[in-house]
C-alpha cells in the first residue's frame, strides 16, 4: 500500500468521525471512492444508520465508481437485515477495481461476509490499513452485536 492509500483511508475516516453518534445502532462508516488520484464520492453512514456509507459513495460516484478504489473503514456488509443489495454486493455491481479497509467488522452477523463476497467478484480486498485508527473512531459510540444461537 502506499502513501496515497494512506492518504484516503484518513479522510474516510474523517469522514465517519463527522458522523460520529448520529447512526442510531449502526457504526458511524466512511467511504471514500478514488479513481486516477482523485475523489470522486464519499460519505459517512447517514443518520439513524441508513443508508449505508458505501451506497451513498457510490451514488454520488456514479459512473466514475467503475474501476475505481474504494477505501471504507469498515468491512462492506455482506448481507443486509432487510431483502435489498448488500454494500459489497453494491460495490462489485458498480465495478470498483479494489477495495481498501481498515478493519473486519466485529458483528458475527456481518464478519468476513463482505470481504469473501467481493473476493468471490474478483475485487482485490486489502485490510489493516490504519485498523487502530478506524476502530477508535468507528468503535467510539457503537458496540458490536452478536447473534442469538
Amino acid at each position: 500500500m502506499s502513501g496515497a492509500d494512506e492518504a484516503f483511508m484518513r479522510r474516510a475516516i474523517a469522514v465517519a468521525r463527522a458522523a460520529l453518534g448520529t447512526t442510531g445502532v449502526n457504526p458511524s462508516v466512511g467511504c471514500v471512492i478514488v479513481k486516477e488520484g482523485k475523489v470522486v464520492g464519499e460519505a459517512a453512514t447517514a443518520a439513524g444508520g441508513r443508508p449505508h456509507a458505501e451506497e451513498q459513495a457510490l451514488e454520488a460516484a456514479g459512473e466514475a465508481a467503475r474501476g475505481a478504489t474504494a477505501y471504507v473503514t469498515l468491512e462492506p456488509c455482506g448481507r443486509r437485515s432487510t431483502p435489498i443489495a448488500s454494500c459489497s454486493e453494491r460495490l462489485a455491481q458498480a465495478g470498483v477495481a479494489r477495495v481498501v479497509v481498515a478493519c473486519t467488522d466485529a458483528s458475527d452477523y456481518a464478519a468476513g461476509r463482505g470481504g469473501q463476497r467481493l473476493t468471490a467478484a474478483g475485487i482485490p480486498v486489502e485490510i489493516g490499513l490504519l485498523a487502530a485508527e478506524a476502530e477508535a473512531a468507528l468503535y467510539a459510540d457503537y458496540a458490536p452485536r452478536t447473534l442469538e444461537p
